[in-house]
């Protein structure tokens, strides 16, 4: 069967909601979609139409929108589209939910930081760079080889780029494959 998949950029309308279900984790929120054109007559940006969307998403996705989401951010949103007819009170209503895939900030318009969690312990809200009591099956053993550290120490603005990309590649370590 065929799917609409769909990819949505917008802003938190309501205040993510999760629940726990027999399922697993859900969690659902509205996004509004605001159309944006040039108005040559005015010389600036207007805003057209809005559309909601009611956007869910499941299981770990559902943890970490609890974790990261909140009411008036931007996000970016892929996933399946649900168009749904109903009758209430003798009116018709049409509403369209997005089953999300992905959900993340739109670094278009803003910063974010990103924290990895540890995988096998769905319970664990410890970012993976701190170190863990649990030996994870990636570390363990006598083949493993530690991950490189991707990460550059945060540097003074005010330096010149060429010194602090030196600086850098001095912190780290090289990379051996």
């Amino acid at each position: 069967m065929n799917e609409t998949m769909v990819c949505v950029v917008g802003n938190v309308a309501t205040q993510p909601v999760f629940r726990e279900t027999a399922a697993g984790p859900s969690a659902r929120f509205r996004l509004a979609v605001t159309q944006r054109y040039w108005d040559r007559e005015k010389n600036s940006w207007r805003d057209g139409h809005t559309n909601f969307f009611t956007v869910w998403a499941n299981r770990a996705l559902a943890a970490n929108v609890q974790a990261s989401v909140s009411l008036g951010e931007p996000l970016v949103v892929r996933g399946r589209l649900k168009v749904r007819s109903e009758q209430r009170d003798g009116q018709s209503w049409t509403g369209a939910d997005i089953e999300a895939s992905a959900i993340g900030h739109d670094l278009a318009r803003g910063t974010a930081a990103f924290r990895r969690l540890l995988r096998g312990d769905p319970a664990s809200d410890q970012p993976s760079d701190q170190p863990s009591e649990q030996s994870s099956p990636r570390t363990s053993g006598t083949s493993a080889r530690p991950e490189p550290s991707w990460e550059t120490a945060p540097t003074d603005l005010a330096q010149p780029m060429a010194q602090t990309d030196e600086a850098a590649r001095q912190q780290e370590p090289a990379l051996v494959v």
